[in-house]
């Protein structure tokens, strides 16, 4: 038996979440393809914050926050993705594998650690020698990226008193990924 989901109306709860296209087929080594995925991606923004993403040829990565759940946000980006490709690009087949893998984000080095999946993923494939060299991914600066949320407290608060002396959450954030890139 499948274990259930989590409760699918949490929310603020962020998400990895992975997806396949169809046969592992190369779709996004086509420019046309990968442009029309990020206008999607960008697009559909209403149901979902988008924190990082990894557009790999025959998979995505991406970190959302969704307003609604998690299989709506990722039923809308796929969906319409399928919809636009079928619609512009004259394409006649399955677009995606169904379903999707997730992984509920609980704290800040969990979210440290996935996004710095989602940068490294290019470079582990032998796509690129360094992340910044790949054009697809959130770390180039083609979409906007909507930022930490507030709820992924670190670890290392729990000693503090949360008081005004305690560093902007943005700022912890970076120090933790420029640690992890050392």
């Amino acid at each position: 038996m499948r274990p259930s989901r989590e409760s699918v109306r949490q929310t603020g709860q962020s998400y990895f979440v992975s997806s396949q296209t169809a046969d592992r087929k190369p779709f996004f080594r086509h420019e046309r393809w990968a442009r029309l995925f990020l206008d999607v991606l960008e697009n559909y923004r209403r149901g979902y914050l988008l924190h990082a993403y990894v557009l790999m040829p025959d998979h995505i990565h991406i970190l959302v926050t969704p307003k609604d759940s998690i299989e709506k946000t990722v039923q809308s980006i796929k969906g319409g993705f399928s919809y636009r490709v079928k619609r512009e690009l004259g394409w006649q087949g399955e677009v995606w594998q169904k379903g999707f893998t997730d992984h509920r984000i609980r704290d800040m080095d969990d979210w440290a650690r996935h996004l710095e999946y989602i940068r490294m993923n290019p470079v582990k494939a032998n796509l690129c020698m360094e992340p910044e060299e790949y054009l697809y991914g959130s770390h180039i600066g083609t979409l906007v990226m909507d930022a930490v949320p507030q709820r992924l407290k670190p670890l290392d608060f729990c000693a503090d008193n949360g008081g005004a002396e305690a560093p902007p959450l943005q700022d912890v954030f970076k120090e933790k990924i420029n640690a992890t890139q050392e």
